[in-house]
């Protein structure tokens, strides 16, 4: 049997569809989301992304050694009433809020506390020359989400004019960036055009299901 082979891991349930590639570097199994998605993870593998504007937001337990990481494009203005600079964009407001809210419920359905959640925050790019800067309200709202909900950012990196590659092992909490050159931020730039398209040709859905942690 080869080395990917004898080192399968199981997959959490529901994230059987993301793609999974053997890193022969790490030596492990490595999943990678697009935006839109999330995944999570109990075994040694890793999770790694592109960003450009979009924010990734990695949460584990530590103690459980259990965690995962989203992919977000679009924030929810959490303050009262409506939001003008997605309005001025056509947006529909629940994406950063929708994918957070799956990420923290899934962590907890496996098992993990609330209390112990330690979060990283990556992405936020100067990448799509638009009125609006996408990019720096993405940070806004993961600080101001994350802060409001008491989790603990123990390492962010984001900003800058450069789109970074992020690989986050949640066994071990480590996370790797690598800023890319302009010439790949061309491409991701039109990714992320087409799919901020997309989302505005299509309605919000808000379908996650709410789980509360159980006293122990």
């Amino acid at each position: 049997m080869n080395v990917a082979g004898s080192l399968q891991v199981k997959v959490v349930a529901g994230f059987e569809s993301v793609s999974r590639i053997w890193d022969a570097v790490r030596c492990c199994w490595m999943a990678r989301i697009q935006p839109g998605e999330f995944y999570i993870t109990t075994a040694m593998e890793s999770i790694t992304t592109v960003l450009g504007s979009c924010i990734a937001v990695c949460l584990r337990d530590p103690v459980l050694g259990i965690g995962g990481m989203n992919h977000f494009m679009l924030p929810e203005d959490t303050t009262r009433g409506r939001s003008a600079w997605l309005e001025e964009a056509g947006l529909a407001t629940r994406y950063g809020s929708f994918a957070m809210e799956s990420l923290v419920n899934g962590l907890l359905k496996l098992g993990a506390r609330r209390e112990r959640l330690e979060a990283k925050v990556f992405g936020g790019g100067h990448v799509l020359r638009l009125a609006l800067e996408v990019g720096e309200r993405n940070i806004e709202f993961a600080r101001r989400w994350l802060r409001m909900e008491g989790f603990s950012v123990v390492a962010e990196d984001v900003g800058g004019e450069l789109p970074r590659r992020v690989v986050y092992t949640p066994v071990t909490g480590k996370a790797q960036v690598r800023l890319l050159r302009p010439a790949e931020g061309s491409a991701i730039a039109t990714r992320e055009q087409h799919h901020l398209q997309a989302l505005r040709n299509s309605p919000a859905t808000h379908d996650v299901e709410l789980f509360q942690e159980i006293p122990r």
